[in-house]
């Protein structure tokens, strides 16, 4: 999208996921930031990453009738369910017969973008790099700044994810922090008398428990073949806990459940998942897996499954309570090994101020994970007092949107003590 002023170079974008095709926050952005001095000064380039959206080819494993019917697991880390040995090789079969062979699947990891988005800044004609990253966009981001600091001219950095913890510890601190908003949501819903979750928070979990594992032996199937069932219902909360202004849906949703019906769960996993009105699913979740596949430390079947069991002690909303027993790497046949590393973009020299935006309410990225980010690139750090991932793309405060405009146009940082508040 072209800069509605003289620009001073390009912009490019990325939402995340991984996996979050993106092209349209490009145009989106005109929306969103209208008024902001970036969309004046800046093209906006969004893109796809491999294996995302729009590119070719793209991670293709399951038919959007096997979606809609729950029949599309990959991982079982979290929530309910087992996988055998046959069933992960099933899966890298089923990825590579539908996303163009083997080598697609060896060649999609975080590592493999950052060199085609050093390509798109020297198609653009860039000497330097400008980038607005979000969530896993972090990550794009910070191996950029790792590979290629000679090429950075700046880099916002929102919603970051943590480059020094593992695999392991990144998962725990993320459902950890669910968990807190699941709980700071249940707190809220108990101030009123018809809350489905009761009107003690500290039993809130309990109560949710009784109300969705029935789910994993009795889903709710809607009208048009989407089945609501235990996975699909944790994961519909989970999806809504992203942002607190979504949590009087989930509510809704729990409370549904006790009716037979699981309209609005299904509603906000759909949007989740990037389904849209005709039925067809957007491959977001498939890129997760595939790209995770090359970015995340590959386990053995008893590590996967004591990760599953720490994972269900921080955050029990998500156990089915059929245990951990079972729980596998789905990533043990992938035809490559992981290509990313722990950690990753440290001890880089020559790199320019970076600007990295972290909310302390944050349940993806936890904003811990925000400062350590900031810390290991040396760069700068806006926290922004809120419940929700991201921010900076939302144009909604004032205050953000400031700081990160001066930042990119400028390239002047905000002060050590700089405070948002959504």
């Amino acid at each position: 999208m072209p800069a509605r002023g003289e620009p001073i170079g390009s912009l490019l974008m990325n939402p995340g996921g991984p996996g979050g095709p993106g092209m349209s926050m490009a145009a989106a952005a005109t929306k969103t930031l209208a008024d902001s001095a970036v969309t004046e000064k800046f093209d906006l380039i969004g893109f796809d990453p491999r294996g995302v959206g729009a590119s070719t080819p793209a991670i293709d494993c399951f038919t959007d009738a096997e979606i809609d019917a729950g029949e599309s697991t990959t991982s079982v880390v979290v929530g309910a369910g087992t996988l055998t040995e046959e069933d992960t090789r099933r899966i890298v079969d089923r990825c590579a017969d539908g996303s163009g062979g083997r080598d697609v699947l060896a060649h999609v990891g975080t590592r493999d973008a950052v060199r085609d988005m050093d390509i798109l800044r020297a198609v653009l004609g860039d000497d330097k790099l400008s980038y607005l990253g979000q969530s896993y966009g972090t990550r794009l981001g910070a191996v950029y700044a790792e590979m290629f600091p000679q090429n950075v001219r700046a880099l916002v950095l929102d919603g970051a994810i943590n480059p020094r913890a593992g695999t392991d510890d990144r998962r725990i601190s993320q459902w950890t922090a669910f968990q807190r908003s699941f709980d700071a949501m249940a707190a809220d819903c108990a101030t009123r008398p018809d809350c489905p979750l009761g009107t003690d928070p500290s039993k809130a979990t309990e109560k949710f428990q009784s109300i969705v594992r029935p789910l994993a032996e009795r889903p709710i199937v809607n009208a048009n073949g989407t089945k609501l069932d235990f996975n699909a219902a944790y994961g519909a909360v989970t999806a809504g806990l992203y942002t607190s202004a979504v949590w009087p849906k989930i509510i809704e949703g729990i409370a549904e459940i006790e009716t037979g019906r699981g309209d609005t769960l299904l509603a906000l996993g759909a949007a989740f998942a990037g389904r849209d009105a005709d039925g067809r699913y957007a491959n977001f979740s498939e890129a997760v897996f595939a790209i995770n596949c090359l970015d995340e430390q590959r386990h053995t079947p008893a590590e996967e499954t004591d990760l599953k069991r720490r994972i269900q002690e921080v955050a029990p909303y998500t156990d089915s309570g059929q245990g951990p027993d079972g729980a596998r790497d789905p990533c043990e046949f992938w035809p490559a090994e992981p290509t990313l590393g722990y950690p990753y973009a440290t001890d880089i020299e020559g790199l320019p101020e970076t600007l990295t935006i972290s909310i302390t309410g944050d349940p993806s990225t936890p904003y811990a994970g925000g400062l350590s980010l900031a810390e290991t690139l040396g760069g700068s750090v806006l926290t922004v007092d809120g419940e929700q991932h991201t921010i900076a793309f939302a144009g909604t405060d004032k205050c953000v949107n400031d700081i990160v405009a001066d930042y990119l146009i400028n390239l002047k940082t905000p002060p050590e003590d700089a405070r948002c508040s959504l």
